[in-house]
């Protein structure tokens, strides 16, 4: 039924609730409607909930009665600007997803929950009856009330800041005294502030190599129109440095910069490049930070106060006045991809979206870019920028494989490895060790019954983890304590394989005076962990780096000349049509951190294949060579990027009901001839922290037909009997199948 329009008319509501759909709220009379992208509480179902207006209308479908009116205006303007509204309204669309939870994605918690749009502070001030109290002698015997109220008197009034400066636990006795009436406080909008960098010293620029001077000169020359640019060069080839003088000149129009970064480690050691070069505010926004450091940042972004902008993933969503240009660091990494919760969105992807849309230049910065990416360039439809040799006296490292069929190993260290690493550090070398696996070895194993110690809760093996004498899932977090000897039969256990802390073990009893530091997730855990790892590399107090992925990009270390991988099959024989390409990826991003500084860099391989196509075609041709054969490859086998992908996953508490709710949405699906739909099949992990995962996987050469069938298809799945017994969600343009 259509409902007449109400006087005050109708607001639109985007409510954090899965979904898709807008929530109709009568505007109350007398009341002006609230814009766009402001944030109202309204009533929902029993409860009270925040949302956002998206629009407006003059009737509703709801029938007048039943129309609930808002409950309360939080906002004068907008919390969405009308750039960032426009590309959530396109991320729900393209992705499928309810707009309510695309929203709750790009707002901060302290938002979402009512926290004021602009920072606030108190001001206090004391009354004519305070004056009287303290002259009659009345608080003789309450000194820290006495020492408030005449700082009060003294100041006429004073902001919580400086009252926290003078008096200790003041707070208690300016309670005290405003429940006598002998003071008064109110709150205040405070001046918009940027949070500011630790202090480092100024750093002059260097001279630009034709490379980046080429680079500048034609980004420059797009700004204030819309263009991607592909910034591909060789790692240590001075990309920072081509980011920076774009920002400068950025800075220059009177504008701000977006700059996108794949992982948390990687944005201290951006932001204090940025701070030696740059003379401009900076906020930093990441999920490390606490809510109120969130929320301040956010506020010095929406206000205009930061000119820079550094984010993880969500970073994209932030609002930023005048923006004139975005940046995205290392666009080929897996990490700008949301994996969790229901909403998967890529942040390389919408920043182009926000880009295109705004007219303004995006740069898309990698050593080694992704497939898509590459593809495009090759299609005109990006330009790319290449910087094929490094900066300054650097030079590409020699690289060269070990045939671990033909060398002696122990603890995953062959000899030539060993003897590598005895000569760097003889010649005041640092040295890498490249392990993608943490803990100390991947398996426990009872040498007599073949007992494997399993986790319930996933189909995988526990981790050992030697040093806190525990067993670990990386699947699902089970945890329990290490068994010296077979729960089956007894006989005794022992770890098999490797991980980063056997590494680090065996490391430290062959070259016992050479200090190491180990980066995985078991070790870097707090903030600021990471920094002060790579410090001691810097500083050269640390002469042997050992760690994972989390190692792999974005940190210049001067004094690394040798960078071990040792095992580089994993990805070789992987069902996942992407393994190749990212294992490529990280073997050219970690064999980049060596030779970086003014002294030659070597890079050993360790592999058990070394005849294999994909390191054949690195070796001799490096990641050029790689991507152009694999692009035929994808090319003859129709996968993206010459064809589009979407998946629907789906778990449950049986195997049986998660394949069941897939069956049954394969059987709603009109698919036209121009999408394949493919499975319900289980998952390659099928059982994880306790539950059956399945997926139904949709191809199609056609973008818009694959969309047009996910619109029509996806509410009619969730009308699903069986979709109450599952979990299940929708992942568009996947980069992992599993």
């Amino acid at each position: 039924m259509t409902g007449a329009a109400p006087e005050g008319g109708i607001s639109r509501v985007a409510l954090d609730v899965p979904l898709s759909r807008l929530f109709d709220y009568r505007v109350p009379p007398g009341t002006a409607a609230p814009v766009a992208g402001a944030r109202v509480r309204v009533p929902f179902g029993r409860q009270h909930l925040i949302g956002v207006v998206i629009e407006h209308a003059t009737d509703s479908s709801v029938a007048e009665e039943r129309l609930k009116p808002l409950t309360a205006l939080l906002d004068s303007v907008p919390v969405l600007s009308g750039e960032v509204l426009d590309l959530v309204r396109w991320a729900s669309d393209y992705y499928h997803h309810p707009i309510g939870e695309v929203i709750a994605s790009a707002l901060p918690k302290a938002l979402r929950a009512g926290a004021t749009l602009t920072a606030l502070e108190e001001l206090w001030r004391p009354t004519g009856t305070g004056r009287t109290a303290l002259e009659t002698g009345m608080l003789a015997r309450l000194p820290a009330q006495r020492r408030v109220l005449e700082l009060l008197l003294r100041h006429d009034c004073l902001h919580e800041d400086d009252l926290s400066a003078q008096v200790p636990h003041w707070r208690t006795a300016a309670k005290a005294l405003l429940r006598q009436g002998w003071v008064q406080h109110e709150s205040v909008a405070a001046a918009p502030a940027a949070p500011t960098p630790e202090w480092v010293a100024a750093a002059a620029a260097p001279v630009a190599t034709p490379e980046q001077a080429a680079a500048v000169a034609h980004i420059g020359a797009a700004l204030g129109g819309y263009a991607t640019f592909v910034l591909h060069g060789l790692t240590g080839s001075g990309k920072t440095e081509v980011y920076l003088r774009i920002i400068e000149q950025v800075l220059e129009r009177g504008q701000r910069a977006l700059v996108l970064v794949p992982e948390i480690g990687l944005t201290p050691q951006l932001v204090r490049r940025f701070a030696q070069r740059l003379n401009a505010p900076l906020a930093v926004l990441h999920s490390g930070l606490t809510d109120t450091e969130r929320l301040d940042a956010w506020r010095a972004a929406a206000s205009g106060a930061a000119r820079i902008i550094v984010g993880t993933r969500s970073a994209v969503f932030a609002p930023v006045p005048q923006l004139g240009v975005i940046i995205v660091d290392e666009e080929h990494d897996a990490s700008l991809k949301q994996h969790e919760g229901g909403f998967h969105y890529s942040a390389r992807d919408l920043a182009l979206v926000r880009a295109q849309r705004a007219q303004l230049p995006v740069i898309l910065g990698s050593a080694t870019p992704s497939l898509e990416t590459l593809q495009n360039v090759v299609a005109g439809r990006y330009q790319r920028l290449s910087g094929p040799r490094r900066a300054g006296p650097a030079a590409a490292p020699r690289l060269g494989l070990v045939d671990l069929r033909a060398h002696a190993v122990s603890a995953g260290l062959s000899t030539p490895v060993v003897q590598a690493i005895e000569r760097h550090l003889a010649a005041e070398g640092q040295v890498l060790v490249f392990l993608n696996r943490r803990g100390y070895a991947p398996t426990l194993l009872c040498t007599a019954c073949g007992w494997v110690a399993p986790c319930k809760e996933c189909d995988a093996r526990l981790t050992v983890h030697q040093r806190s004498q525990r067993l670990r899932c990386h699947h699902c977090g089970a945890d329990a304590p290490l068994p010296q000897n077979c729960p089956q039969c007894g006989f005794e256990v022992r770890p098999v394989g490797q991980g980063t802390e056997r590494v680090e073990e065996r490391l430290l009893e062959l070259f016992p005076h050479a200090p190491i530091v180990r980066v995985d997730r078991d070790v870097v855990r707090g903030r600021g962990d990471m920094d002060a790892a790579m410090h001691s590399i810097d500083s050269g107090a640390a002469r042997i780096l050992v760690g994972t992925q989390m190692i792999t990009k974005g940190h210049d270390f001067q004094n690394m000349t040798l960078v071990v991988v040792l095992n580089a099959d994993q990805g070789l024989f992987s069902t996942d049509f992407r393994a190749a390409e990212r294992l490529a990826q990280t073997i050219v991003q970690v064999a980049g951190r060596a030779g970086r500084g003014s002294r030659a860099g070597e890079v050993l391989i360790q592999t058990a294949y070394p005849e294999h196509p994909l390191l054949q075609t690195l070796m001799s041709e490096g990641y050029d060579g790689f991507a152009r054969a694999a692009l035929a490859e994808r090319a003859a086998a129709a996968w993206p990027p010459f064809s589009r992908l979407a998946v629907v996953r789906a778990s449950a508490l049986t195997a049986e009901a998660a394949l069941e709710f897939l069956t049954e949405a394969r059987r709603l699906a009109a698919a036209p001839r121009a999408v394949k739909l493919l499975g319900p099949v289980p998952a390659a992990m099928a059982r994880r922290a306790g539950r059956y995962h399945a997926q139904l996987l949709l191809e199609s050469a056609d973008r818009a037909a694959l969309h047009r069938l996910l619109g029509g298809w996806l509410p009619r799945v969730a009308e699903l009997p069986v979709a109450r017994r599952v979990r299940w969600a929708l992942d568009v343009d996947p980069i992992d199948l599993f």
